[in-house]
């Protein structure tokens, strides 16, 4: 299966859209779209899908982040902030290509290292992402209260 990375674009937007839809269910339409526009404007983010010969296949959202990121050496640090495949094409290289292609922007901007977060819950994306080469380095669960 040939597989094509772009930038995403007017052209995929729409597809970039749905697949987010499916990462972050708990987003309306109307909501994620105005989000992934800023993405699409800000300097220090960027968005690329993957496509096949049919269908697109999945996206990497990439940001550039100057504040501290647990576990980190350096700054600024690249972050991968949502990184999706259709169910029925994943364990095919594609979020692999995809990382890869988020690694190399995020290098290209100077940085050294690139990092991640999972649910506590999600074992398939913890799965995945320590074969790939990414190192747990903190585990947290965060509260909140309402005060009056």
């Amino acid at each position: 299966m040939d597989i094509f990375i772009e930038e995403v674009n007017e052209t995929n937007f729409e597809a970039w859209l749905m697949m987010g839809l499916d990462l972050w269910p708990d987003y309306t339409r109307s909501r994620l779209s105005e989000i992934l526009v800023e993405v699409l404007e800000s300097e220090k983010e960027k968005a690329y899908v993957c496509r096949t010969e049919t269908e697109y296949a999945g996206f990497i959202n990439v940001s550039i982040r100057f504040d501290y990121v647990p576990g980190s050496r350096s700054s600024p640090v690249g972050y991968v902030e949502g990184l999706y495949v259709k169910p029925h094409l994943r364990k095919r290289g594609i979020a692999q290509r995809l990382l890869r292609k988020g690694e190399e922007w995020a290098s290209s901007k100077g940085c050294s290292q690139i990092a991640s977060d999972v649910e506590l819950e999600n074992e398939h994306s913890y799965n995945f992402h320590r074969q790939i080469g990414f190192e747990e380095v903190q585990r947290v669960t965060c509260l909140i209260k309402d005060i009056s």
